[in-house]
């Protein structure tokens, strides 16, 4: 991810010490640092990490109002006459600053980047596809159990048309045929059973993702935090205490923008009265939107300042049979064997040999970096599987719905000719 990009800015002022005067400039905000920028001379006033920041608060004083005090080691800057509002600011910020410190980059994220090797971003890069492969896989399962409500449904269906087979052949006998009172009881006592069973099974729903997220309803100014939850029948926003703020399901998205890697905005359209927009705000945010790019593939729109994450995420991992796999398992034959000579054909090549001496992949790594290959080998087969099942599941609803299909035709020319 580029550190550089700037997720906010925000016009205020900057109070200089050295000087002691208010200057004039934008605070910005980028995924690990803020920056403080004067409007005349286009000077960098302030730039910190936010793990460097160990307080964020809304202050006053006897000559300024509504100012944000940021408390960055022994150092307190003031920054005041921010647009919209403070309150706006003050939010975003300390969501980013918890984020950062709750992150498992956190405080040490400068110092990790410098001494980050190659067996480090194998491991990551593993670790983001196994969280991709983990949350498709929970997708599939949702569907496959769509699937098994509507054979439930179609099971039912096929019932009542038994039923009505029976209904139909008692009107269609002559009044002195004996059985005629056998035919009207024996499937109604099973119907409430099935009933239940799909209504019990509806409500059943897993959370895929829920992150913490800064709302903006439409185009207000104010903004407040809250949660995003991802299901696999739409999505779901709420307040911090919980309580649904409004939730979309997966028919009424109508256009989900990215307008950041941080930032997206979620709408639904209507005819005649304003539509149902939420702009949603997260450090966290990253990690969402391979899902709902999956989710929402015809409706999600990447904007501008979006567009380099998109090619950053997906360029290495066009391939994900060649250029991961073959690196990793790769660079594991170096380490694996790293008594194996260099000239053998056996254990590992010279290219290995080369590739071990030039990244210094470590055992650990090594051993983190198979466990991680195992579990996508074991997700990728029970993903394949799950998709011959439910490629099995729509032959047979078909097979069940031409089935209906036939028989409705057939009930409907005899109630034509009894009536």
């Amino acid at each position: 991810m580029n550190e550089d990009i700037r997720i906010h800015s925000w016009p205020c002022s900057y109070y200089l010490d050295t000087s002691k005067q208010w200057v004039s400039g934008r605070l910005s905000l980028t995924p690990v640092a803020i920056k403080f920028t004067a409007d005349k001379t286009g000077e960098l006033l302030v730039n910190f990490h936010l793990s460097s920041i160990s307080e964020i608060k809304k202050e006053s004083s006897n000559l300024i109002f509504s100012s944000l005090t940021i408390l960055e080691k022994n150092t307190k800057h003031w920054f005041s006459s921010l647009q919209p509002n403070r309150n706006v600011v003050f939010n975003i910020l300390e969501h980013f600053w918890r984020e950062q410190l709750l992150s498992s980059e956190g405080a040490g994220a400068e110092a990790a980047a410098l001494q980050s090797t190659k067996g480090k971003e194998l491991t990551g890069l593993l670790s983001g596809s196994q969280k991709r492969l983990e949350d498709t896989a929970k997708v599939l399962h949702y569907q496959g159990e769509q699937f098994d409500n509507i054979m439930r449904g179609l099971n039912k269906i096929e019932g009542d048309m038994d039923v009505a087979d029976r209904l139909l052949t008692e009107l269609e006998s002559p009044s002195w045929w004996p059985f005629s009172s056998k035919l009207w009881k024996a499937p109604l006592e099973s119907k409430p059973k099935e009933t239940a069973t799909v209504s019990d099974s509806k409500n059943q729903e897993g959370i895929l993702v829920r992150i913490p997220v800064i709302i903006t309803h439409r185009t207000d100014s104010n903004v407040k935090p809250g949660k995003l939850t991802l299901f696999s029948s739409g999505l779901e926003i709420s307040d911090c205490s919980s309580q649904v703020i409004h939730r979309f399901e997966s028919k009424e998205v109508d256009d989900i923008r990215v307008h950041t890697p941080y930032e997206i905005s979620v709408r639904q359209r209507f005819i005649g009265k304003p539509d149902t927009s939420y702009r949603l705000l997260s450090a966290k945010m990253p990690e969402v939107i391979p899902v709902l790019e999956m989710q929402f593939s015809k409706k999600i729109q990447f904007l501008e300042d979006a567009l380099g994450f998109v090619g950053a995420r997906k360029s290495p991992q066009v391939d994900l049979g060649t250029s991961i796999w073959q690196a990793a398992t790769g660079l594991l034959g170096g380490v694996v064997q790293p008594s194996s000579p260099g000239g053998s054909g056996e254990g590992m090549d010279n290219d290995q040999v080369q590739l071990q001496k030039q990244e210094k992949i470590s055992q650990e790594e090594a051993k983190e970096l198979k466990q991680i290959l195992k579990k996508l080998k074991g997700l990728a087969l029970e993903t394949e599987a799950e998709l011959e099942r439910q490629d099995e599941a729509l032959d047979s609803i078909t097979t069940s719905v031409d089935r209906a299909t036939l028989n409705i035709d057939k009930q409907n020319r005899r109630i034509k000719k009894l009536t």
